[in-house]
């Protein structure tokens, strides 16, 4: 059988794979799990969980699922409805709270949906972690009585302005004098993202944050920002945002209506962090994704680049372990560990807008910093991906397009983890050379990994 976890906790159709009756099973499990050795758990007192969702409907139902499990668990659990995925991590980082749990699949369409747990500390479960709750999975049998059993709040409106100010006082700049567009995809920040930026003084006009259920994502957001871009000019705006379904992401908009994505946006906080003196070791961790344009902006300000596979567990693991306090991918997770567990969109949304305050410039300007050089990619389907790394005949021609690309161009052959697909990508000083390369070598792989 197939794990249950994947990159980001559990996800699938709602109501199909992720039921209300896994979704209590799961909240029996994580409660055995991640509370056994808590402080609170040892005591009389017993373990506190909060649960989040997006808004998606199909989270509503599972709100109250997997609220039911942690209490039949003797986890007293508050749920606080409508929140992002930073939001739950902030809570349970500093609340005294035990167990985290987030409803959401993110950017995916809205008849998906996850529930993924924090872990107290507010951070992501570890791989061992998962394995062990899911090995509990139908398990449970001596769950507690009377008074033992666990209880069931509802406590919005004081986690929401917990969050907000803790925003707000991350950023420590008044927004006065900027006008902001937010692009809310109808999901998890559709009312904390926009307050966040007017208290911190913005004038803020606010598209897709009218959710139904159902709209979550759709054609709106960081995996759609056209309609921001087109509104960022109309109404004459310096800066757009857009968040995901869980505003764990953040895409940004200057007032050209141009795109400013992940690479850009870390690249800017970068020197800012730098220059603040918070940028730890002067290092940027950034995944095998990110831009070799990135790369180079940063050695030009003497910033060092460390990268990671891809997935912002996966830089954050990385940053933790370096004690780097900055990054990110080029999707638009920024990791800011000085103020953050995760990546967090609003968060990140209010500290590019700080810096476009502080500086005096415009985002564009800010954005310049890195020149994105042109990128190609080809996915080359039916081969053997295990392969990629090994085959003679591939590697040599590797070897060959880095030999001519130089220090202006760089070549990633990435194995899809989910299909036998190898992922050939290359980025030149121009797209034609971009293109002949990557060519080149999708034809090679095909040739020589063919099933």
């Amino acid at each position: 059988m197939a794990r249950l976890f994947g990159t980001d906790g559990v996800r699938g159709l709602a109501n199909d794979l992720l039921t209300p009756a896994l979704a209590v099973q799961l909240g029996e499990a994580a409660a055995r799990v991640l509370v056994k050795d808590s402080p609170s758990g040892a005591g009389s007192a017993r373990p506190r969980a909060i649960v989040g969702r997006d808004t998606r409907a199909s989270g509503e139902f599972l709100d109250h699922a997997i609220s039911a499990g942690l209490a039949s668990s003797g986890v007293d659990v508050t749920r606080v409805g409508v929140l992002p995925t930073p939001a739950i991590a902030h809570l349970t980082a500093t609340q005294n709270i035990e167990l985290g749990v987030m409803i959401s699949a993110s950017h995916n369409p809205f008849p998906d949906n996850g529930i993924k747990f924090i872990a107290r500390g507010g951070y992501k479960l570890a791989d061992a972690v998962e394995d062990e709750i899911e090995s509990l999975l139908g398990t449970i049998e001596d769950r507690p009585t009377g008074a033992a059993v666990g209880r069931v709040i509802k406590g919005e409106t004081i986690a929401d302005q917990n969050y907000i100010n803790h925003l707000v006082d991350s950023a420590a700049t008044d927004l006065s004098g900027l006008r902001i567009v937010v692009d809310a995809s109808n999901g998890a920040a559709s009312t904390v993202g926009p307050a966040a930026l007017r208290a911190a003084g913005a004038e803020v006009i606010v598209i897709n944050a009218s959710p139904d259920g159902l709209n979550i994502n759709d054609n709106c957001g960081s995996t759609h920002p056209e309609q921001l871009q087109s509104y960022v000019v109309a109404v004459g705006a310096d800066m757009g945002v857009a968040y995901d379904g869980d505003a764990d992401r953040c895409l940004a908009v200057d007032a050209q209506g141009q795109l400013v994505d992940g690479d850009q946006i870390m690249g800017m906080l970068a020197i800012g962090m730098k220059a603040d003196g918070t940028l730890g070791s002067d290092t940027l961790v950034v995944t095998v994704m990110s831009n070799l344009g990135l790369i180079l902006a940063m050695r030009e300000h003497g910033i060092r680049t460390v990268q990671t596979g891809v997935g912002d567990r996966y830089v954050l693991e990385r940053m933790l372990q370096g004690g780097y306090t900055l990054g990110g991918e080029q999707s638009g997770h920024v990791i800011d560990t000085v103020h953050a567990t995760t990546g967090d969109g609003v968060l990140t949304s209010l500290h590019v807008a700080a810096r476009v305050k502080r500086t005096g410039k415009s985002l564009a300007e800010l954005a310049s910093v890195v020149t994105r050089l042109p990128q190609t990619l080809i996915n080359v389907k039916g081969v053997d991906k295990a392969a990629a790394g090994t085959d003679k005949t591939v590697q040599d021609a590797v070897a060959a397009a880095e030999k001519e690309l130089g220090e202006t161009g760089r070549v990633l052959l990435r194995p899809s983890g989910t299909e036998p697909v190898v992922r050939v990508m290359v980025e030149a000083a121009t797209q034609a050379e971009a293109d002949k390369v990557a060519g080149t070598l999708a034809t090679v792989v095909k040739d020589n990994l063919s099933l």
